[in-house]
């Protein structure tokens, strides 16, 4: 029951909803899913971790870039159930067409990611676009 729960509680969040429908997707590093969805690397990462300890992903290393992935473990459990009702749920959701519009776009970028998506949210913001 409990690790039902913590997958429960790991759903809750629509960030986090946000985040597996684009790992649906495609295997992605913090920077591709900060881009996609347009928010801050301390937010991805903090619900990348959630995700990952409710048992949703796997994460490895490709020289300075950790991936993260819908874990492998998934299918035939109760984690395969959930994010099939997740993919459901934001199939027709605009917010999460446009992540995944952007994620087609996004790309893999060295340590200086935060500074340059920084730089990207004042010119956002300028445009009078919102952004996290």
């Amino acid at each position: 029951m409990n690790k039902f729960t913590r997958a429960a509680q790991a759903l809750s969040d629509q960030t986090r909803l946000r985040i597996l429908n684009v790992l649906a997707v495609r295997e992605c590093c913090v920077c591709e899913i900060m881009q996609a969805l347009e928010i801050s690397q301390t937010r991805a990462s903090r619900n990348l971790k959630i995700l990952s300890d409710a048992g949703f992903l796997n994460m490895r290393t490709d020289g300075l870039y950790t991936l993260y992935s819908l874990s492998d473990t998934v299918s035939g459990s109760f984690h395969s159930d959930l994010l099939k009702a997740v993919r459901l749920a934001l199939k027709d959701n605009a917010e999460t067409c446009e992540d995944i519009e952007r994620l087609s776009i996004s790309k893999r970028i060295d340590l200086k990611c935060n500074r340059i998506l920084k730089l990207n949210s004042t010119v956002s913001h300028k445009k009078g676009e919102q952004y996290e």
